[in-house]
């Protein structure tokens, strides 16, 4: 009944293994399908915040050049900014030059004629991302144009998705290698033998560099053309290195090699080392019992133990070291590398990375060790606890930090709840707190961990291997019982005279016989082998489940584990997706220059106090924009005539910006007009327009009022 039964434990056993592991994968692939969904095209991380001229604004003379200012540092190649007349023919110079600040312009060629032209732009942001948009502008009068926007949009299609699956693959990577690494020298040093582990961690470090080889070559068709037939472009890989994006990736790559090293230490020396030290130890009173001497074994002991902290304090180090710069490949090249306080931002984010590296991966690596390890190497309670309390630090870490670039990024409550960030944001809050309060589950589990259920069952597992093994054994020997031992054998070998009726029988039956006997113990040989591994796997499963507060923490750590996965993938989006600062900056500038469809008039009473002193001053500015623009001022009579005024001045202050007073003397045009034209407004806000009218040689008076330009 043992044979019967043993597999089939062994099956569900297994199969219960298996069917968790198949739902973890299912949900991961499917919260890459909806990452993947989601995020193509990726968003950009700057925006275009103005331009001049502006988007729609119609001016009367040709610019020389077209200016375009973002809200962050952008970088710029030979064909970034292209500028097309109405018939869809190239007007610009080419290569776009640095104007100052985030601002941006390329010369335009002279003799331009009158019409709607279009401003194509296509740059890459200072945190790594694709950024590209198209306005138009027309000289003189709107007209049709023939220039088709038809380019996907950049960082989009086949190139984008498979850009983010590596990025995707890149962070896990990244919290398996460092997380795992930490979870062996933290809390379980004795993991550094057990083959699972050594599986998760060597994945990790194997899927990051594949991830940053694969990131590496897809960035320049990424942020340029992309097409798939340009991921193999050595033209535009070369043009990557030359990137800050693609030193990040290189530097990466130079310290994973450093961490191979690592790696091999820490699953080589250090694990034969620790193993030997257990097996020094199992030993140690042996030795004790044997000789009185014992100096020289306890001197050896001690020798033992400090080597052995050396190489832990050391590749403690030198995998902080590692760590500490492969998160820093992120920092530098991404969000916090731009914006305000890049100084500070850089180090909390590095502090980011490896609080969620050490605390999901280290969750990753006590899966894995609850569900794979060997029932011989079975993580301790010990362990357990210690990886509770190096969680709890991360946990704090990650919160601190995570504070801070939330404000950072997202500014003000309108942004955490009116962009597509911050409510991104807010989803990675609550799953956060979700994965906090089934660690608190764990928690619980953890501290009602105990070794003597695991002891009593290691006990009753043995005495069960003895019994169930020896059934085999004793079938065994009654199967091989009329063939192993005949009656005249013993006569044949003390040299009675029975031996010539052996020898006088029949040579071929024997080697017949000899042929089945070794037949027989083959198959006796492969059944014993299946029925110590069915005992075995048996054994593994009552020790597992000897405890009930191990296996209640398993069903925890399990379902900490898929919400891992899930915000993983809402981080991989976040750090794809433009801030809530910087969507709300570029709403606003929108907003402003579109926010005015005709000129702007003012009418402006006053009295300069003197005989025939009163009247009315209308101003209007046309189209009332950023850029150029014309003014015309006509000054009335209090009847409604036009009043001939010897002198008629205005100025332009923004008071906000301390900028002006900007002095404008318009031409008289004829009685009670005056124009002037090409009046520069630099930029958007709440005006403040002053108007002087002088009515005599001694009377004049100056009036203000406020006006929305740009």
């Amino acid at each position: 009944m043992t044979q019967a039964i043993a597999p089939r434990a062994a099956a569900t056993t297994t199969g219960g293994v298996a069917f968790r592991v198949r739902a973890l994968l299912l949900l991961l692939l499917a919260v890459i399908g909806a990452v993947l969904a989601g995020a193509a095209p990726a968003s950009a991380h700057a925006a275009l915040t103005g331009s001049d001229p502006q988007q729609g604004a119609v001016v009367g003379r040709a610019p020389t050049q077209v200016s375009l200012t973002f809200s962050e540092k952008v970088a710029m190649s030979d064909n970034s900014v292209r500028v097309h007349d109405p018939k869809g023919k190239r007007v610009d110079a080419g290569k776009a030059t640095d104007l100052g600040g985030t601002t941006y312009g390329v010369k335009l060629h002279s003799g331009l004629p009158d019409g709607t032209f279009t401003v194509t732009y296509q740059v890459v942001s200072a945190d790594s991302h694709p950024v590209s948009g198209a306005f138009t502008f027309s000289i003189g009068a709107p007209s049709q144009t023939s220039v088709a926007l038809s380019d996907p949009a950049v960082g989009g299609g086949v190139v984008g998705a498979l850009y983010g699956v590596g990025r995707y693959v890149s962070y896990a990577g990244f919290i398996l290698l460092v997380g795992g690494a930490a979870f062996v020298l933290a809390c379980w040093q004795r993991g550094a033998g057990v083959r699972p582990v050594q599986r998760l961690v060597v994945s990790g470090w194997l899927a990051l560099t594949g991830a940053t080889l694969a990131l590496l070559l897809l960035r320049g068709s990424y942020v340029g053309s992309g097409k798939v037939g340009d991921i193999f472009d050595l033209t535009l890989l070369g043009q990557v290195l030359q990137t800050k994006a693609g030193a990040a990736l290189v530097s990466r790559l130079l310290l994973l090699a450093a961490g191979a090293l690592f790696i091999a230490v820490l699953f080589g020396a250090y694990a034969r080392r620790d193993e030997a030290d257990a097996t020094d130890k199992g030993d140690a009173s042996g030795r004790s019992d044997a000789s009185d001497k014992g100096d020289g074994s306890d001197k050896g002991g001690v020798d033992v133990d400090a080597e052995k902290r050396d190489l832990t304090f050391g590749l403690a180090i030198g995998g902080a070291v590692v760590a500490a710069g492969l998160a820093a490949s992120w920092a530098m090249a991404e969000h916090a590398s731009t914006g305000i306080q890049a100084g500070l931002a850089m180090p909390v984010d590095v502090l980011h990375l490896l609080a969620v590296a050490v605390w999901l991966g280290g969750l990753s690596t006590l899966l894995v060790a609850l569900f794979r390890a060997p029932a011989e190497t079975q993580i301790d309670a010990v362990a357990v606890r210690r990886f509770s309390r190096l969680a709890f630090g991360s946990v704090t870490v990650l919160a601190a930090t995570g504070i801070y670039q939330s404000w950072r990024q997202v500014g003000s409550w309108s942004a955490l709840t009116g962009t597509w960030y911050g409510q991104l944001l807010l989803i990675k809050i609550g799953l956060v707190a979700v994965l906090v309060g089934i660690a608190w589950i764990s928690r619980r589990w953890t501290a009602q961990l105990s070794e003597a259920p695991q002891a009593k069952a290691l006990a009753t597992a043995g005495a069960t291997v003895g019994t169930t093994a020896g059934a085999p054994a004793l079938a065994e020997l009654r199967t091989k019982q009329p063939t192993k031992v005949p009656a005249n054998s013993r006569d044949s070998s003390s040299g009675g005279s029975d031996s010539r009726n052996a020898d006088s029988r029949d040579s071929n039956s024997g080697h017949s016989n000899s042929r089945d006997s070794h037949s027989g113990d083959s198959r006796r040989a492969a059944q014993l082998a299946r029925q110590q591994a069915a005992v075995a796997t048996t054994r593994q499963k009552r020790l597992r489940d000897a405890d009930p507060a191990r296996a209640g923490l398993r069903r925890s750590v399990l379902a900490e584990a898929g919400v891992a996965v899930v915000l993983l993938a809402v981080t991989t989006v976040l750090t794809s997706t433009e801030p809530g600062r910087t969507e709300e900056a570029a709403q606003q500038a929108t907003s402003s220059s579109s926010q005015r469809s005709g000129p702007l008039s003012l009418k402006l009473p006053f009295d300069t106090g003197g005989q025939d002193g009163k009247g009315t001053a209308e101003v209007t500015l046309d189209p009332a924009r950023v850029g150029g623009n014309e003014m015309h001022v006509f000054v009335e009579r209090p009847n409604g005539k036009a009043f001939d005024v010897p002198e008629v001045k205005v100025a332009f202050t923004l008071e906000a910006k301390k900028i002006g007073p900007l002095p404008v003397t318009p031409d008289r045009i004829a009685t009670g007009h005056w124009s002037a034209i090409g009046v520069q407004i630099p930029m958007a806000g709440d005006w403040e327009i002053a108007v002087t009218v002088r009515t005599s040689d001694i009377d004049q008076t100056t009036v203000t009022k406020n006006a929305k330009i740009g």
